[in-house]
């Protein structure tokens, strides 16, 4: 039987957030949302109080009554309550691991890609060729405190020196769990099944130490799933029973609490494989940025840790370089007025743009967070390193990875934003501008944005009612921007780069000479639909080939139809002067301001 009434919830580590699901008709659809500051620290000391406070603002808001005065939330008691309770959680940090691995480029990736994929915060990779010497790999086990480590390393059936050479680093660095301190810090040993008994006899005194199958059997395969599932039962075992009033909360729900990040890329899996096209979903923060992407069957997750719009403002600045964030300015500023700016903004994170200088200057720092975002996960979601090269370790340790990015902007189905700058920006145009400005999608391409960044407790809902998940997902979630055509081609500006024929139902046919350098809107509101008719130039692929025509369905949004003949990659002028006419023109392109005379 589905259940009529889902509450979820989200604890970050700065705001606890609660949504009440409800079945109407033959449908799920979202009743009401509260939020309430997460009380997992001093000096409340209990997560639970945070999410009492949230669902409180539901029950506020719909009359029903959902928690008791113990505490406890209710499941089918006379009309009151939820039938099913799930929840996610990011508060006091999240997961945060330790990896270790014998090569950098294959086992210790492998490694790396299991702990990110499983909602983790990867503080540092342990290798062999990592660059450090013994005792700087041992001082630093020592002192990053993580919540547990993921041991790996060579293919089953080679030589085990080196992944015993490196237990032992573990035993002699001796590192302790970040929370509680009466308990044996978790290890999962997912390396060579040949070294098993030699990584227990060494570890298992000592840590908590469980065995799983190798996450890279052969140089040709990797298995992440069993790796996966013990990073997650020991989470739940360990990590959330010593974070203050997990225990608890993890008696009222229904099934098992699972970190924000893994929820996240639970609902991209989800929609990729529902709608059956490629997705990439991006969460921009305060501090970090996350990259979800979904590209031919493989899910990859990255988390780039200094790239955010509060905390981190200031290093996205150090990393992108003072010119590449002015160029998305339509207007003239001062480089030492652009730095005392975001200074201001870093030391005092929660206030928000004045100005619409101000707000355009957020968001040129967004374009270049974001791409440095996708450049991250671009060198780290990659086909397996190592295949068809000599298997001796030495070998190994002196080759290049050969391991190729499987993210293809051009095979991009749909394209996700979501945190404070893109869900929040004061026009739906902006958004949809800054992800076509750092992500450049190629060919046809949807985009949307997470309205109220509901995607973390519709993550882990789908594994309980995936079809309540969708729906939800669909309907309430996800504002559709449009979509996309993008060519891909080079050319001068005011060459003919396609004609394209827009068909609606019920309206007359429009055609657009699109032009190089050029960005062109069209309405085609949320729910409609319309056929696109492409004949590119010879130089141009709009997605069937270069020169060849292009007939496919496109559906609308808030935004509409947009046309990018900007260039792939997006042609830039190079005088300042001439850059800020470029970038006005594309606002204005948009109906958005400019900023003049602010």
């Amino acid at each position: 039987m589905q259940p009529a009434t889902i509450l979820a919830t989200d604890c970050g580590s700065t705001t606890t957030k609660a949504i009440l699901i409800q079945r109407q008709g033959d449908e799920y659809r979202l009743a009401a949302r509260g939020e309430a500051p997460t009380t997992v620290e001093t000096p409340f000391d209990d997560v639970t109080l945070g999410v009492l406070n949230a669902v409180r603002e539901v029950e506020d808001l719909t009359g029903l009554r959902l928690a008791t005065e113990d505490g406890l939330v209710l499941r089918e008691d006379s009309g009151d309550g939820a039938d099913l309770y799930v929840s996610t959680s990011s508060a006091g940090g999240g997961l945060q691991m330790t990896v270790a691995g014998v090569v950098s480029a294959m086992t210790a990736e492998s490694a790396s890609r299991a702990a990110l994929g499983a909602g983790a915060i990867v503080m540092d990779v342990i290798a062999v060729d990592d660059g450090r010497r013994e005792h700087e790999r041992i001082e630093r086990i020592r002192h990053m405190r993580p919540d547990m480590i993921l041991l790996s390393g060579g293919t089953d059936g080679g030589t085990i020196t080196h992944v015993v050479e490196t237990a032992e680093l573990l035993l002699a660095a001796d590192p302790k769990p970040r929370l509680g301190s009466g308990y044996r810090l978790p290890v999962v040993y997912a390396g060579n099944r040949d070294a098993r008994a030699e990584v227990e006899k060494i570890l298992s005194q000592s840590m908590d130490l469980r065995v799983v199958d190798n996450i890279r059997p052969t140089l040709e395969l990797e298995n992440l799933g069993p790796a996966r599932e013990a990073i997650h039962e020991l989470f739940l075992e360990h990590v959330m029973q010593q974070a203050p009033g997990y225990s608890k909360l993890t008696g009222w729900t229904s099934a098992d609490i699972m970190p924000t990040p893994q929820a996240v890329g639970m609902m991209v899996q989800t929609v990729a494989q529902q709608r059956g096209i490629d997705v990439l979903a991006v969460d921009i923060g305060g501090a970090t940025t996350d990259v979800f992407t979904m590209f031919g069957g493989q899910f990859h997750r990255t988390v780039s840790a200094n790239l955010g719009m509060s905390y981190s403002i200031c290093n996205v600045l150090a990393e992108a370089g003072t010119d590449n964030v002015l160029r998305w300015l339509p207007f003239p500023l001062d480089r030492d007025e652009l730095r005392n700016r975001l200074r201001n903004k870093m030391i005092r994170p929660t206030t928000i743009p004045q100005t619409i200088q101000d707000l355009l200057v957020e968001q040129a720092l967004a374009r270049e967070a974001l791409r440095l975002a996708l450049e991250h996960h671009r060198s780290l979601a990659v086909g397996l390193k190592g295949i068809q090269q000599e298997r001796t370790i030495g070998d190994a340790l002196s080759q290049a990875g050969t391991g190729q990015t499987v993210v293809s902007m051009r095979n991009l189905g749909l394209l996700i934003g979501s945190g404070g700058v893109l869900s929040h920006a004061p026009q739906r145009a902006q958004s949809a501008l800054m992800l076509l400005d750092a992500f450049q999608p190629e060919g046809v391409t949807e985009l949307a944005v997470d309205s109220i960044f509901m995607m973390p407790q519709l993550g882990v809902l789908a594994q309980v009612v995936p079809e309540a998940s969708v729906q939800v997902f669909e309907r309430d979630c996800l504002i559709p921007l449009g979509t996309c055509l993008a060519p891909v081609g080079q050319g001068k500006p005011g060459d003919t780069v396609a004609e394209v024929r827009v068909a609606r139902s019920g309206a007359p046919e429009q055609t657009v000479t699109l032009q190089f350098g050029e960005l062109v809107r069209r309405d085609l509101p949320q729910g409609a639909t319309a056929r696109l008719t492409v004949t590119p130039e010879r130089r141009f692929d709009c997605g069937a080939g270069f020169g060849k025509e292009l007939d496919t369905e496109v559906v609308g949004g808030v935004v509409g139809l947009l046309l990018d003949a900007r260039g792939r990659p997006l042609v830039r002028a190079t005088d300042p002067s001439e850059r800020q006419r470029q970038a006005a023109k594309w606002l204005g392109a948009l109906g958005l301001p400019t900023g003049e005379g602010d």
